[in-house]
């Protein structure tokens, strides 16, 4: 088990303190009764780079050594940690080699390479995305920042549930979606640390639940092949952060495909905030399987709001 807690947390807030948004904390009264619970939108779609990522991003970028970073960074990612890393790489004037699957939407890679980043494609998997990745870190020479699986990356993410608790102290429970576990391991860390007694619940795509089957198994389960709108959520979880989510989580709630879109499109037209699918899968979770949670004051952290507006899930074909 790592070591790291509440205090690394404190520390990469103060770290990226001048450089991150402290995002707002939003409620509204449509979302409360369509879940039977009182809400609490950590809006992170708000941050630097339109996701949390920035967070971990610019914790990890902050602590390298001069030497460390004069080779730049480098990373794969599914859109919204290489843009982070970007941003990140670019405010302190570093190069930032990203590894991104052809398939990503146009608009994170638009993205990426608006702050600086560096892309080369690869096939989609979690497999193919490490082959390129290690590839180009032997090729640059480029300090390898892993979008989830990195003590860095994790207490940078926590620091949303750190100013969420802080702004909020109340809260019966924490949620957030999961990929390869750093924000919800960060998230665990900060919440639980703050407050002991939290429940911390996690939610993932039913189409990409390899999370719900590696902490039913005991051991990490790759997902080869996730089936998801949530295209932020199709990592698998680390040797560094399955661990945290064993230790800290309750449990991880699943959402299906069309549950994350009711969900992203309520968020849009009653709370008015721009999410992505990825931001979605909580609220549908809670939906779906959150009977046991009704009437609970619940913090739920909105991931990211990296849309390609030109693909909007609920969007039908002209009719002729």
């Amino acid at each position: 088990m790592s070591s790291l807690g509440l205090e690394d947390i404190r520390a990469a807030a103060a770290r990226i303190a001048p450089h991150a948004r402290r995002t707002p904390v939003q409620t509204c009264a449509s979302l409360d009764d369509w879940l039977g619970a009182r809400i609490f939108l950590k809006c992170e779609h708000l941050q630097r780079a339109g996701a949390f990522k920035f967070r971990g991003a610019c914790n990890a970028v902050l602590s390298l050594s001069d030497e460390e970073a004069a080779r730049g960074v480098a990373t794969h990612t599914s859109g919204n940690h290489g843009q982070a890393l970007a941003l990140a790489a670019r405010l302190r004037g570093i190069p930032a080699h990203i590894v991104m699957p052809h398939d990503v939407p146009r608009v994170k890679q638009a993205a990426v390479r608006g702050y600086g980043g560096v892309i080369r494609h690869c096939e989609p998997g979690t497999r193919n995305r490490e082959q390129a990745l290690a590839a180009w870190v032997a090729e640059t020479g480029a300090t390898l920042v892993h979008p989830y699986n990195d003590a860095r990356i994790i207490a940078g993410q926590g620091t949303a549930a750190l100013e969420l608790l802080e702004e909020i102290p109340d809260l019966d429970v924490v949620m957030a979606p999961v990929s390869g576990g750093g924000l919800l391991g960060g998230t665990a860390l900060a919440a639980r640390g703050l407050k002991p007694g939290i429940r911390v619940i996690g939610a993932e795509p039913a189409g990409a639940d390899d999370a719900i089957r590696s902490l039913a198994a005991g051991r990490i389960i790759p997902g080869e092949h996730p089936q998801t709108i949530a295209d932020g959520l199709r990592g698998n979880l680390g040797d560094l952060t399955f661990p945290l989510l064993r230790e800290h989580v309750e449990r991880i709630l699943p959402a299906s495909e069309a549950g994350i879109i009711e969900a992203m499109r309520l968020v849009w037209e009653r709370a008015k905030q721009v999410i992505e699918p990825s931001a979605a899968v909580p609220l549908a979770a809670l939906r779906e399987q959150g009977e046991a949670l009704r009437g609970l004051r619940i913090g739920v952290i909105l991931s990211g709001g990296n849309v390609d507006l030109d693909h909007l899930p609920w969007r039908q074909p002209p009719t002729r």
